[in-house]
């Protein structure tokens, strides 16, 4: 059954090759266009984010907004700042009642190596399109890390500021912060991970299928989102509200709202 299944994969390989390259053409087309196509944004934070009223992502983190647009994210980091990299791509199969239908699962790291990292994955036919959605789907589930320090407040923050755990499937992973020096004891998935994230003293302990690196990944992309989740002694302070982003530029939002036409 499996070389069955190989056999006609490759079948299906050869033939979507094929098709890629007269597709391809066509998208270097259509690419050139959207370059030259402005950004619309859809959305009242894209708006707010397009116009310049929001100028850093920590004020969307800090009221929590939902990012639908990956524009919103480029818009305030620098391409040479943004890193990202295919983690791995593997294929799945349906049956059908016309055969097998052959995809590719994507997994896509975004990092600025300063505090901001997103996991996102993409199914699609061909590859290219695969790592595409890929990247825009990491983007827009980019999230903050707390980085804190292991002994004494000397230097800049190098480890996590307090055990976290992140689990996904049968996955359990423990990040636990370690001295400075020490580096990322851990896979060389959680080490590519960490240094996205802009970890460089870490511990880890993990349990279960790890070697389902999908599942490997989300579970530590949980565990680092866990960082911001709790309320530490330092953070204790009286807290100064401020007014939600959609209240304060109410007046813009009402003004800018674009009218369907039908």
């Amino acid at each position: 059954m499996g070389d069955g299944g190989f056999g006609k994969g490759g079948g299906f390989g050869d033939k979507g090759k094929g098709k890629g390259k007269g597709k391809g053409f066509k998208g270097k087309g259509k690419g050139k266009k959207g370059e030259e196509k402005e950004w619309m944004p859809v959305t009242k934070l894209g708006r707010l984010v397009k116009e310049g009223k929001i100028t850093s992502i920590e004020d969307i983190y800090l009221h929590s907004l939902p990012i639908k647009e990956y524009q919103i994210i480029d818009a305030f980091f620098d391409p040479t700042t943004l890193k990202d990299e295919v983690m791995k791509i593997h294929p799945v199969q349906k049956m059908t009642s016309a055969g097998q239908t052959n995809r590719f699962v994507c997994y896509v790291l975004v990092g600025d190596q300063n505090g901001h990292i997103g996991l996102g994955s993409k199914c699609s036919k061909e590859v290219a399109t695969a790592i595409r959605g890929g990247i825009i789907s990491a983007k827009m589930n980019m999230v903050p890390v707390r980085r804190g320090y292991w002994g004494n407040r000397i230097g800049q923050p190098h480890t996590m500021p307090m055990k976290v755990h992140g689990k996904c499937g049968s996955v359990r992973v423990r990040l636990i912060p370690a001295p400075r020096g020490s580096g990322v004891v851990g896979s060389m998935t959680l080490k590519k991970m960490m240094q996205f994230a802009g970890v460089a003293d870490v511990f880890s302990c993990s349990c279960g299928h790890t070697r389902t690196k999908g599942n490997f990944m989300k579970a530590t992309f949980e565990a680092l989102r866990a960082s911001y989740g709790y309320l530490t002694p330092d953070l204790w302070r009286p807290t100064k509200f401020v007014k939600h982003p959609f209240q304060e530029f109410t007046d813009f939002l009402a003004q800018s709202k674009s009218v369907p036409t039908y």
